[in-house]
């Protein structure tokens, strides 16, 4: 008997039904394509001019993502590969022959039609499925840009192919020929039939996709960091001898705000360390100098917040720049696991005032956090020594939006010796007059040391410029002083009053900008006792990660891949 006559006999015995290993494979593919799918719309919904992942939002997974989808896209990859060799062994390739697709522009039976239509389907996916990866693969390695707005926009065709591609079977064969897919049967025997296609196929797709992961871990950057008899002298240049014989490891970071319209920042990183401390030397592209974090500007009825989104934790306009390092006992993706996605990741504590998501780790463990911030001390010798770990209680205001619930990232023990010149405002605040803390002893002395003040929040400010107030230069705030300062004075939002102290204080650096660049040489004790901090101790496992801000609050660039430190 014929394999059409086998068919043709199977089809009179009862509905139609689809062999076991196409249906298996094809529920892996349409599995782990789902969730794939959903974690990278959610990903692709943190995005400020996210429009169709931002209205899918509500349903959206929440929480650590980035390994889901990471993981979920080699298992794609995977069953793609199996699924491609098992239609090749199994003699089944004239399901997709592109030659069916004649039926179009021939006269024939609207079924066959349908039918055509599903072929061509078939390979639009293939084609979607081609190009994800590739930018997929791409975005992973640090690359950003064009290729973040093509694997969106490949994400949304698939999401839209779902649905068309249901409808079209419905359209071919009804309801038989969507419930085929529940209704295995054996492989039939054919001419094409290789032996044992499904076996084969899982065979050769395992250690394809082993071999993907296997050649990420072994691709990855080291940084070395040697040992050196005498220190560098933290300036905020490179011109010591000990940087300039330090290998460095360039890192691409993308998906930032600002940074003259890419988002995208390459950061070298160059490390050493002598008997009692560690020594890093950071370099970033950033085209502006921006130290202008919530000016205050006078107006008629009051002093008014310069922002575009500081009541919500994201501005992107009047902001200092920032950089960010953490480092990790963890590899895990998302940086060491501590990324968590959505309004709310956890259901019993606030979500971000901005609804992008929360920082905190869920095994108990702490990450240590640096971050530079150029007006809030960074230009004064200062890198807040912060953490990541696990979650805090939340306190009424932080339910109420009244305060900013942070998860599990706050700052080391200690005090650090900034503060704010306003008072909080909830989400829809700083609309109106603000409530000002201290004004100037002599506005005019403060004034000229910002040097200039320009709107356009792409400009570059002025070297020298300090975009803080000082204790001394300052005193409470008072209406008769308020009086004599005229409409369109601006002032700084920043304070520096007190000392660091405490663990919070154990990081120092010196920070240049010039001609697009940051330099920030950073210095810590290899070992400070804190729990929240980690130990620099040769030979034990260490993984880095870096943000770069460009005057933008939270949304910083990423990547994807960890750095290893090597201690020697």
């Amino acid at each position: 008997m014929t394999r059409v006559a086998r068919q043709a006999s199977r089809e009179k015995e009862g509905p139609p039904r689809t062999d076991i290993g196409t249906i298996l494979l094809h529920w892996l593919v349409a599995i782990v394509m789902v969730v794939s799918l959903l974690t990278g719309l959610r990903i692709s919904a943190d995005a400020p001019d996210a429009v169709i992942s931002k209205a899918l939002e509500p349903i959206l997974p929440q929480g650590e993502i980035w390994s889901v989808h990471f993981i979920s896209s080699l298992t794609l990859f995977f069953a793609s590969t199996a699924y491609a060799l098992y239609m090749l062994r199994s003699g089944l390739r004239h399901r997709v022959a592109l030659k069916k697709a004649r039926a179009l522009v021939m006269p024939a039976a609207s079924k066959l039609r349908w039918g055509a239509v599903n072929v061509i389907l078939h390979w639009v996916l293939y084609g979607l499925v081609t190009v994800l990866t590739a930018t997929g693969i791409a975005l992973y390695v640090g690359y950003g840009g064009w290729v973040v707005a093509v694997h969106a926009a490949c994400a949304i065709a698939v999401l839209v192919y779902i649905f068309v591609h249901v409808i079209a079977h419905f359209l071919y064969g009804g309801w038989g020929q969507i419930l085929r897919l529940f209704r295995p049967t054996p492989l039939v025997s054919n001419s094409g039939m290789k032996a044992r296609p499904l076996l084969t196929a899982v065979l050769v797709g395992v250690p394809v996709a082993g071999a993907i992961a296997a050649f990420d871990w072994g691709t990855r950057d080291k940084l070395t960091v040697t040992r050196v008899d005498e220190a560098p002298k933290l300036d905020g240049t490179l011109d010591d001898p000990v940087w300039r014989r330090a290998a460095p490891v360039r890192i691409r970071t993308q998906q930032g705000a600002n940074l003259g319209g890419t988002g995208e920042s390459v950061v070298e990183v160059r490390a050493v360390r002598d008997a009692d401390n560690i020594y890093f030397a950071f370099r970033w592209e950033d085209p502006t100098r921006s130290l202008r974090r919530l000016p205050l500007v006078k107006r008629e009825d009051g002093w008014h917040l310069a922002h575009n989104g500081a009541d919500i934790a994201d501005e992107t306009d009047f902001y200092e720049d920032k950089l960010s390092v953490i480092f990790s006992r963890s590899q895990a993706f998302g940086g060491g696991g501590a990324t968590h996605l959505g309004p709310q990741p956890m259901a019993d504590k606030p979500g971000a005032l901005n609804s992008r998501g929360l920082h905190y780790t869920t095994d108990g463990s702490y990450i240590d956090m640096w971050q530079w911030k150029a007006s809030r001390g960074g230009l004064l010798g200062r890198v807040d020594d912060q953490f990541i770990g696990p979650p805090m209680e939340p306190k009424e205001a932080d339910w109420n939006k009244t305060a900013r619930y942070q998860g599990g990232y706050t700052g080391d023990p200690g005090n650090a010796f900034y503060v704010y010149n306003f008072g909080s405002e909830p989400p829809g605040g700083f609309r109106g007059p603000v409530t000002v803390k201290r004004l100037p002893v002599d506005y005019r002395q403060t004034v000229a040391k910002l040097k200039t003040f320009d709107l356009n929040p792409e400009s570059s400010d002025s070297e020298g410029a300090q975009w803080w107030m000082t204790e001394a230069e300052t005193v409470p705030y008072s209406p008769e002083l308020d009086a004599t300062i005229p409409v369109g004075t601006v002032i700084p939002g920043v304070l520096i009053m007190g000392e660091y102290s405490g663990d919070r204080a154990d990081v120092t650096g010196a920070a240049r900008w010039e001609n697009g660049y940051w330099t920030l040489e950073a210095k810590r004790a290899l070992a400070t006792g804190s729990k929240h901090d980690v130990d620099f101790v040769p030979g034990e496992p260490l993984y880095m990660w870096v943000a770069v801000f460009d005057h933008n609050q939270t949304r910083h660039t990423r990547h994807v891949r960890p750095v290893e430190l090597v201690i020697e």
